[in-house]
């Protein structure tokens, strides 16, 4: 009976924002620094409740988001899988050291809960306004992973995600929410550990003499021991050389950069996350993100009823931006139609990449409310 037991996998009634700790704690997550905002809160308060529970976890709560990035950036940088959490404002505050934690390519996860905007907007009401700072909000041209979650069960997958690509690319990570997915409550079965792919982080193979923390790799990913493990590691937000040396030498500042981007786009196809339903046969087709992709999904269930063949791309990588399944979805379709809560901030995407081939219709709403199956459908079945 009791083997039985061991091999049943538990069951909690979790918010989105719960189910990211839990998502945390199982990719490894050892450290976390933050502050509370709604409606973020509670993925701090309960790492404050679990993280010094667990094996060496260690909490802490700081006077300010810029002191909240500082903290991971520093826990990361001594081996620690490291994350933080905030909402709009927060975020804002994060931009300068995230842009460090790029330069300085150090793995860690940043979970932004969205809300209406800008400034301090409406607290407790639901947005998808953060789309485009999280692509471009640092300064400077660099790459960055941002991802998405429409429910409970993908708000802790989607963590474990985010951890497993920080250490498998060497870089931060944004996890993009919104308020209803966060604060949703659903059942969902915790994965037993070993269940799920849990990525660690590279060490050199190299005697410490000879280790170069930038060096070029096939992969594009420099392997990263912790400081103070007897590696010497020259950390600077200055463009670098491969020993981490400040340079002005084009020819160095040249490779550093291209190398960023080259770690990510020659890994396209295991970054770019999507989820398709029913747009085999589609001649109309929606693409969603968030808690709206969980209305879109009604709504090609009510358009399909009334006889048009509509079908949904759910994007759960946000950037680096899905081209190839947007493009093969506006080729068969006569249009698509992009509903977000803000004035197109991912339909601007969609529209890069597919408006010479097919019409692009947009579902906005920006007064704190969701976007219904119902409106969605109207856009679907209405030429």
């Amino acid at each position: 009976m009791a083997q039985k037991k061991s091999k049943q996998r538990k069951a909690v009634f979790a918010l989105g924002n719960e189910a990211v700790v839990e998502g945390a704690l199982l990719a490894g997550c050892s450290f976390y620094a933050g502050y509370p905002i709604t409606p973020s809160s509670e993925i701090m308060e309960v790492m404050a409740a679990r993280l010094p529970r667990s094996e060496d976890g260690v909490f802490i709560q700081m006077e300010d988001e810029i002191a909240s990035m500082g903290a991971i950036i520093g826990a990361s940088l001594a081996g620690r899988k490291a994350m933080t959490a905030t909402s709009g404002p927060g975020f804002s505050l994060m931009q300068e050291n995230l842009g460090f934690a790029c330069m300085t390519e150090v793995p860690l996860v940043v979970v932004n809960v969205m809300r209406g905007g800008p400034s301090t907007g409406l607290p407790t009401s639901p947005a998808q306004g953060d789309v485009q700072q999280a692509r471009w909000g640092t300064h400077g041209d660099h790459p960055v992973i941002v991802l998405s979650a429409s429910d409970v069960r993908e708000c802790l997958e989607m963590t474990i995600t985010a951890f497993n690509f920080a250490e498998k690319y060497r870089t931060p990570v944004i996890l993009l929410l919104d308020e209803i997915t966060a604060h949703t409550r659903e059942k969902i079965e915790l994965p037993e550990p070993g269940e799920l792919e849990i990525v660690g982080r590279s060490y050199p193979t190299v005697p410490p003499e000879w280790y170069k923390p930038y060096e070029d790799t096939m992969r594009g990913v420099s392997p990263m021991p912790p400081i103070g493990s007897g590696y010497r590691h020259h950390v600077t937000g200055l463009t670098h050389d491969v020993l981490g040396f400040p340079t002005q030498r084009p020819d160095e500042v040249k490779a550093i950069m291209e190398r960023l981007f080259r770690k990510i786009d020659q890994f396209y196809p295991d970054i770019m996350l999507v989820e398709e339903y029913m747009t085999e046969d589609a001649d109309i087709g929606v693409v969603a993100y968030g808690s709206v992709a969980r209305s879109a999904e009604l709504a090609i269930d009510m358009a399909r009823e009334q006889g048009y063949k509509a079908g949904l791309i759910k994007l759960k990588t946000l950037f680096p931006f899905p081209k190839p399944f947007v493009n093969r979805l506006a080729a068969r379709c006569s249009r698509i139609v992009v509903p977000e809560m803000n004035m197109g901030q991912m339909s601007r995407e969609v529209k890069r990449v597919a408006a010479r081939t097919t019409s692009i219709r947009t579902v906005n709403r920006i007064d704190g409310q969701i976007i219904t199956p119902t409106q969605i459908c109207k856009a679907i079945t209405q030429g």
